[in-house]
């Protein structure tokens, strides 16, 4: 017993040796911040949506006729993040946002209005997006969504990845999807 507990921290130590990525979350740890640029960012859930569900068909009201439909090898992805703003001065939110599978194919966010939808913001020092007392913050996903319709061949090219860009169009941070 007390070898045991004598290799207790040893094994600790061991097992967290490259456990840690600073700029990349993975699908089994939805909820882990990632640092993009000046910003603090978090995968809330990423899902299939089902526009014949109550909940996820106001997720895409206010689509634009000509995003409104799928394709018959399509379908919704949406994508909840969270942010914060962790530093001692006023910082813009990205708007630039996309996809990957691991064939490669690359999909961006659909551009429409309602009141889940993510929106570039300017962030006190401390303050969330989407903050608290609005539908997104308050809903029960608790992100703001980035929507996108994707291939259903992305059910067999997973993992997605999401890929969060900088001001100057650099990639700042990546986070795994489950889907």
């Amino acid at each position: 017993m007390r070898r045991l507990l004598a290799l207790a921290p040893l094994s600790l130590a061991i097992a967290a040796c490259g456990s840690h990525h600073s700029n990349y979350a993975d699908a089994n740890n939805i909820g882990t911040y990632v640092k993009a640029g000046p910003v603090t960012y978090q995968l809330e859930v990423s899902r299939e949506l089902n526009p014949y569900s109550h909940e996820d068909s106001g997720y895409l009201a206010g689509l634009p006729r000509k995003d409104a439909a799928l394709a018959p090898d399509q379908i919704w992805l949406g994508v909840f993040v969270w942010a914060k703003n962790t530093t001692h001065q006023p910082q813009q939110t990205t708007a630039a946002f996309d996809v990957v599978d691991t064939q490669g194919a690359v999909y961006t966010p659909i551009a429409y209005t309602n009141p889940y939808v993510w929106t570039s913001q300017m962030l006190a020092p401390g303050a969330v997006e989407p903050a608290p007392n609005t539908t997104a913050g308050y809903g029960p996903t608790q992100g703001g969504m980035l929507l996108f319709k994707v291939s259903t061949q992305v059910y067999s090219n997973r993992p997605l990845t999401l890929r969060i860009y900088g001001n100057t169009g650099k990639v700042w941070a990546t986070i795994a999807l489950d889907l």
